[in-house]
């Protein structure tokens, strides 16, 4: 099994849900007591704040590149960013590392695409929403964007920011973001991305006005799949007959 490095704690609450999903998926493959091999770097989100909002990003590129060597250098077979907006310096980590960087918008294309969708709304923080380097990505793969209006960027970009990567999660925000999905759902878009990690602390994966692509999901499976390309299926392991021994 290959072992998954994380750049994360961008927020923790997001960190850990990769965790899970990446684990889970590690286990329902190889059974019994299997788990992922992970290397966590979890940065301090406050410092990475900081730079965002200094816009900074030469600065935010060295933070995250000196986490990924870190990670190659401990023994990580690939690099993930756990977070959509910290993709913006995705070029500085690639370069700093010589293992593969498993790009989220790779896996939100992959998974838009099986399931046939040509076109998807991004909701996220407001530079993922507002600047290119996430569509670009997405347009590599033949996927088209929409995005929600100036007005809508700026409360989506509040939500995240004064409540979900706080742990924050109001009933009366789920509703705005609701809205905005259906505004995208009516401007064309057969599917929307829940463009930050947080975002699915609020947002139903299913049983809303369009079919929602949850990004650190198939991230984290993304990065399963990695981690076990070369890995057998396990067989099961035979019933264990009790001695009265103490159990392990």
């Amino acid at each position: 099994m290959r072992t998954i490095g994380i750049i994360g704690g961008m927020s923790w609450y997001s960190t850990a849900e990769y965790y899970r999903v990446l684990n889970t998926a590690v286990q329902e493959r190889l059974g019994g007591h299997h788990s992922a091999h992970v290397l966590l770097e979890s940065l301090d989100f406050a410092a990475v704040r900081e730079l965002q909002l200094a816009d900074d990003w030469d600065g935010a590129g060295e933070l995250l590149a000196a986490a990924g060597r870190r990670l190659e250098a401990a023994g990580a077979d690939a690099v993930l960013i756990a977070t959509n907006l910290m993709h913006k310096v995705a070029p500085a980590v690639e370069a700093a590392i010589g293992v593969p960087l498993l790009h989220i918008a790779d896996a939100v294309a992959g998974v838009a695409t099986a399931a046939g969708h040509r076109t998807l709304g991004v909701v996220g923080t407001r530079w993922v929403m507002a600047e290119t380097f996430y569509a670009d990505r997405l347009a590599r793969h033949g996927i088209g964007a929409l995005v929600p209006s100036a007005a809508e960027q700026e409360e989506v970009d509040r939500i995240i920011f004064d409540e979900l990567t706080q742990g924050e999660v109001r009933e009366d925000s789920r509703a705005r973001l609701l809205a905005v999905v259906d505004g995208l759902r009516a401007a064309g878009a057969d599917a929307v991305v829940l463009a930050c990690t947080e975002l699915e602390l609020a947002l139903p994966a299913a049983g809303g006005p369009v079919p929602l692509v949850d990004s650190a999901r198939v991230h984290a499976l993304a990065a399963a799949e990695h981690a076990l390309a070369e890995a057998p299926v396990a067989s099961p392991a035979p019933d264990l007959v009790s001695t009265g021994g103490a159990d392990a």
